[in-house]
């Protein structure tokens, strides 16, 4: 990837938890405020232009710096380890890990990019992803059963420095606005288009001939070829359409809309027990910015035998899906990294239905368990930060948790829980949401013994229903029934994902506050 790394600075001043009067121009003892000194100290001594930083802000455009000059020397690593993957199975992690590092190093650079005008938040946004890549990298040989050849081949310190990175900052809330119902980093051109069931679209696909496109593929490969990266509306008319499709970082601003979740459908099958990484395996998968989707269905049929298998992962930056619809067993709903906002959407799922490691609110929407498979337990979320630092979690606002129709028949048969640790500092908290009878009187459920029980965060707040009473609830010491609507108010649309600042512009209504 072609960058001058000597220019890269950081767009913003990192407030480091040290007071100025404590820096010191010996590198060492900088790196020792960090979580991971030792890779710290080996970089910063033997770079070519590094130097002993006189103050805190010399240190953090160092730390960036550093990072990225690994990310790009870890790409680079990765992409000569092709030729040794002795199965498509480490073929297909390995895939992935290169996609991952890409994306990475994207994120990285926008932090540092003096010309990208961003807030501390951004920056902690993109840093939170660019660890959660590296962490989907690793998992993807894990899950396939091939770690033990590959893996150490890719060792290296790159996310040892990101969370260094992450952890020179400042935790201050961030003050967000909401209009119409939706956070602030949604236009006004947006909010308008998502009210509007009638959208002006750039280009139409249906099956039948009458648009402009009969896949959506065709569509989006079109809209890739356009000058700009202004909003880019695309009308899918009713129809199944049988298709993967991978929206990248270089396609900005696309917006997909349909003729309601019930008639426009995107289907797929692929998963785990095919062979695919769960990464992989999603029906639609999103990565560019500010992407946009109403009225569609997304859709897994690979069914609760072939474990994960994704219908829609979104690692799309002030992404917004509005009236969606998501249908299927095991990780239905990937939320995988970056700021996203979900209203008055439909989600079915099993197992650990949605999940991953982004800034994400899910506002009135209709959450359905299904039927498992014999001997298993349905549970909802599985929300994957690994570092403290990290701005991520799932928050899950005035909506419904409900047994859907294959469930229901059976209810004493299959338990449900409203999530589980999948990583050591997971993050979800439930708000003024309707919990009906499937939810068991504990509530959450273990991972792995005692992993994650102290480091966690898992919060409830104000709920209703059946499934609401706290009093059998988990034991954890990191499970709290949130009382003081002060800490609730963190994870409001307005502070929890800066919405006030993206939201408005999408026309999607939204509830800013708690």
């Amino acid at each position: 990837m072609a960058m001058k790394l000597g220019l890269l600075m950081l767009c913003i001043s990192f407030p480091f938890f040290l007071s100025p009067a404590m820096s010191s121009n010996d590198v060492n003892w900088w790196c020792n405020q960090t979580p991971y000194p030792e890779p710290c100290k080996y970089f910063m001594n033997h770079g070519p232009r590094h130097f002993a930083p006189k103050q805190k802000s010399e240190f953090r455009k160092m730390a960036v710096q550093i990072a990225m000059e690994r990310a790009l020397n870890a790409e680079g690593h990765t992409k000569g380890l092709g030729p040794k993957c002795r199965n498509e199975k480490e073929k297909a992690a390995w895939g992935d890990c290169l996609k991952l590092y890409e994306e990475t190093i994207l994120q990285l650079n926008h932090t540092a990019d003096p010309n990208v005008k961003c807030s501390e938040f951004d920056e902690q946004t993109w840093l939170s992803a660019a660890l959660t890549n590296l962490e989907t990298c690793r998992a993807g040989f894990v899950e396939l059963g091939v770690s033990d050849y590959m893996l150490p081949l890719m060792s290296n310190n790159v996310t040892k420095l990101i969370s260094n990175t992450l952890a020179v900052h400042d935790d201050t809330t961030v003050k967000q606005t909401y209009k119409d119902g939706f956070p602030s980093w949604v236009t006004p051109g947006d909010r308008k288009l998502l009210q509007s069931s009638g959208a002006r679209a750039n280009l139409v696909v249906a099956q039948d001939g009458s648009g402009n496109y009969r896949t959506i593929k065709g569509a989006l490969d079109a809209a890739a070829k356009r000058s700009g990266s202004g909003r880019f509306v695309i009308h899918v008319k009713a129809g199944v359409y049988r298709e993967n499709l991978d929206i990248g970082n270089k396609m900005k601003n696309i917006m997909l809309t349909g003729d309601g979740l019930r008639s426009t459908i995107i289907t797929g099958s692929r998963s785990v027990g095919g062979g695919s990484t769960t990464f992989n395996s999603a029906t639609v998968a999103v990565t560019g910015e500010g992407f946009i989707a109403r009225g569609i269905t997304f859709r897994n049929t690979a069914g609760p035998q072939n474990h994960q298998a994704v219908a829609l992962r979104s690692g799309s930056d002030l992404s917004v899906f509005y009236r969606c619809g998501f249908e299927g067993y095991q990780d239905t709903l990937y939320v995988h990294s970056q700021r996203q906002f979900y209203k008055e959407c439909y989600i079915y799922g099993t197992v650990d239905f949605i999940f991953g490691n982004a800034a994400v609110v899910l506002q009135n929407c209709m959450i359905y368990a299904r039927r498992p498979m014999a001997q298993q337990k349905c549970t909802i979320t599985a929300q994957g930060r690994t570092d403290p630092n990290q701005n991520t979690g799932i928050v899950i606002h005035n909506s419904r948790v409900m047994a859907s129709s294959d469930l229901r028949p059976v209810l004493s048969s299959f338990k449900t829980f409203l999530g589980r640790p999948w990583k050591q500092y997971s993050r979800t908290v439930y708000i003024q949401t309707y919990l009906d009878n499937l939810v068991d009187a504990a509530g959450w459920l273990e991972w792995n013994g005692n992993f994650a029980l102290n480091t966690l965060y898992y919060g409830e707040y104000r709920n209703s229903g059946p499934g609401s009473s706290t009093g059998g609830r988990v034991k954890w010491r990191g499970y709290r029934v949130i009382t003081n609507p002060t800490e609730a108010s963190r994870f409001s649309v307005s502070n929890f994902i800066a919405g006030r600042s993206w939201l408005p512009a999408t026309s999607v209504p939204f509830t800013a506050g708690i």
